[in-house]
Formats: C-alpha cells, sequence, structure tokens
C-alpha cells in the first residue's frame, strides 16, 4: 500500500520518566524502528506511551489536568526526551512540573515563551482504546482529532484556533451578564471570532477534502475491501458569514447564556455506507474505521509535515478478527513508517510483528510500573 514520501525521521532514542502516574522511575533506549512493550492490563503500558504522547503536545492524551500524572505520594513528575533528526543532530526535550506549580517546558535546555511553540516539531499519532470516543462521544471529540491533525503541521490555524477560543470565552461572559451589554462590546469579540473562525473553517475544509480519500484506502485495504467508508464536514460558516450567524443567533445566545453557534459546534460526520457508524458499526468495524482514521492521519502528517511522526499503538488487535490483523501487522511492518511504540497484551500477536518487521526491534516486559528490556529468545531483562 502507498505511504506518502515526504518528510525525514526524528527519532526518539531515549526517555526518562520520575514519578509519572505509575512509573516511578524509568530509563529506556529504544529502536530506531520498532518498539514492542508486553504486559497484563493495568502495568502501566499505556502510561508509557502516554509519556511519549506528552513530549510532543505538551499534554496527556487523556486527562488534561496536569498535576493528576504527579505519582501518589510524590511532590513532582518529570519526562525526558533525547531525540535525533535524520541528519544526526541531537534535540533534548525537558518536562518538569511540580505539585500547585506551573509546568515547564524546555527544548535543549531553552525554556518555552508559549507551548503552542512547540506543538507541530515533534509529529506524533496515537490510536489507543480511548479512540472510541470518536464515534461514540460528542461532536467535541471529532473537532479535537481534526484540531490535533491540522495543528501539527500549520501553526497559522493553531493560532487562528487559540484567538477564536478566546474570544469565545469573552462573548460567553457577556451573555451571562445579568446587565445590559452594549452592542459595540459584542461586536468586538464576534468580529474575532468571525475572522479567525473563517480560517479555521476554510482549513478544516480542506483538510477533510483531502484526507478523506486517504482514510478510504486504508479502511479498504484493512477490511480487504468489505464495507465502503466516508466523512461528512459540517459548519455554520459554511452557508453564510460568520459575523452575521454570531449576529443573529445573540438573542436566543442570551437566553441560555453561551453561544449555540459557530465553528465551536463543527461536526465531522462518521459514516459507514450511507449511515452513521454509532449506530450501524460492529465493534470490529468500529475498530477498523478508527484505526484507519489514525494510519491516514499519519500518512497526511507525512505528506504535509517536516518530518516523519512517531507512531504510538495502544492494544489496537482487540476486537479484531484474524484478517484484520494480518493486514495491520503487514502495514505497520512494512517501510512506509518510522518509528513504532506499540503495546499488546498478546505476545503472539507482538511477535508476529517482529517476525515481520526483521531485526531492528527492542521487546520490553511492563510489570507494576517496572519496565525491562527482554533479550531475544529468552525473559531476561537489561
Amino acid at each position: 500500500m502507498y505511504l506518502g514520501a515526504k518528510g525525514v525521521c526524528m527519532i526518539l532514542k531515549r526517555i526518562s520518566i520520575l514519578n509519572y502516574k505509575n512509573l516511578e522511575e524509568v530509563d529506556l533506549n529504544f529502536s530506531g524502528k520498532l518498539n514492542c512493550f508486553f504486559g497484563r492490563n493495568g502495568m502501566g503500558k499505556t502510561n508509557l506511551l502516554d509519556a511519549i504522547y506528552f513530549l510532543s503536545f505538551c499534554k496527556s492524551a487523556g486527562n488534561p489536568v496536569d498535576s493528576q500524572h504527579i505519582r501518589h505520594d510524590r511532590e513532582f513528575f518529570v519526562i525526558q526526551g533525547s531525540y535525533e533528526t535524520a541528519d544526526g543532530t541531537p534535540e533534548k526535550i525537558y518536562c518538569g512540573m511540580k505539585r500547585r506549580q506551573k509546568k515547564q517546558f524546555k527544548r535543549n535546555k531553552k525554556e518555552y515563551a508559549r507551548l503552542s511553540d512547540h506543538i507541530g516539531f515533534i509529529p506524533l499519532v496515537m490510536v489507543s482504546p480511548v479512540d472510541s470516543e470518536l464515534i461514540l462521544g460528542g461532536s467535541d471529540e471529532r473537532r479535537k482529532f481534526m484540531d490535533v491533525v491540522i495543528s501539527q503541521y500549520d501553526k497559522e490555524y493553531l493560532d487562528a484556533l487559540i484567538r477564536y477560543n478566546k474570544a469565545l470565552q469573552q462573548r460567553n461572559t457577556l451573555l451571562k451578564n445579568e446587565q445590559p451589554v452594549e452592542e459595540e462590546l459584542f461586536l468586538v469579540w464576534e468580529e474575532m471570532m468571525a475572522q479567525a473562525g473563517e480560517t479555521v473553517f476554510r482549513k478544516r475544509e480542506a483538510f477533510i477534502r483531502e484526507f478523506i480519500p486517504i482514510f478510504r484506502n486504508f479502511y479498504s485495504f484493512i477490511s480487504l475491501d468489505k464495507e465502503q467508508v466516508g466523512l461528512v464536514y459540517e459548519s455554520h460558516a459554511r452557508h453564510a458569514s460568520l459575523l452575521e450567524v454570531l449576529k443573529e443567533s445573540r438573542i436566543k445566545d442570551k437566553i441560555v447564556g453561551f453561544s449555540l453557534r459557530g465553528i465551536h459546534k463543527d461536526e465531522l460526520n462518521m459514516l459507514l455506507g450511507d449511515f452513521p457508524i454509532k449506530k450501524e458499526g460492529s465493534q470490529g468495524q468500529n475498530k477498523t474505521y478508527l484505526v484507519a482514521l489514525k494510519l491516514a492521519q499519519f500518512d497526511f502528517l507525512k505528506r504535509t509535515g517536516l518530518a516523519v511522526p512517531l507512531l504510538l499503538l495502544d492494544d489496537i488487535f482487540d476486537k479484531l478478527d484474524a484478517s484484520r490483523v494480518e493486514q495491520i501487522v503487514k502495514l505497520v511492518a512494512g517501510d512506509g513508517f518510522g518509528q513504532i511504540f506499540i503495546t499488546d497484551t498478546n505476545r503472539e500477536y507482538l511477535d508476529r510483528m517482529l517476525y515481520k518487521a526483521g531485526s531492528d526491534y527492542r521487546m520490553f516486559e511492563v510489570v507494576q510500573g517496572r519496565i525491562s528490556e527482554m533479550k531475544e529468545g529468552n525473559d531476561e531483562t537489561a
């Protein structure tokens, strides 16, 4: 299967972790290709992947409250990653946080003025069981999916999104005000929302148009052409000026106390055939849909970005039949991907991945937050 050829690899050579969730002290060196983590549920495999995710996005993939990731009975956490670019240039990323203090994020010992400046420097795609919320959850989950992809290759988009959300917050504050508010004050924030929102809408629309054929291609490959899938992007900005939409909605918005219309209400409809997959899809079809979405996200970032994303695969084979597992193994173990981190409770699947990938791999065992390398041919630790 074809994967876009653009982009150079950024490799995570080593990670050091202190007190992140149940990972008290971890120091690991990684393969530049395939890194497999084996262990029972609840041992810390997902927490390791989340720490890698944190180094790319300045936050956890799940819980947005940073202080809740500090290990119980500890006062801080630290995650440090040593990366290497394709030309051998080293890059060190540091993240640290103490209780009741702001987190620090540094690149090569220099602290970022804005965390958003780091987004996109180390592109990353993660596939995990919580992705089921993309299908089953509210529209905010699907907007977040678009935001995470586009923000990694388009700084203008991220800046517009931040401006829009700030203006939205200010407008919502005015809407809740029990005293009369002058129209000019509403217009200040509505004009900012409209200007930034039009940019967000235009870039989301362009992204989805280009993304759909890539996504369908992956789904077709994994499912062996058994079903047809689609994506439909809906927005209040599509059929009218966003400023007019906001002004017309103001009376209703005052009644409810928040903004009912705008690009913060955009929807991405996920279809199996002509119907919502939320209603029609089996567990296997839903899982196939999500894996295809994320692999398409990887391929899209690879085509549009400067670096090949890291790929994190957390327990992706669950609920899939043997033929679909085999197709995913073929894909991921091929040459189209860069560095991969994969977890599973099933050693058989990981061994199959290693066999397909050849010699460039490392296997780790995770037990109660402790992670040790497994040597080939036995279970001795490094």
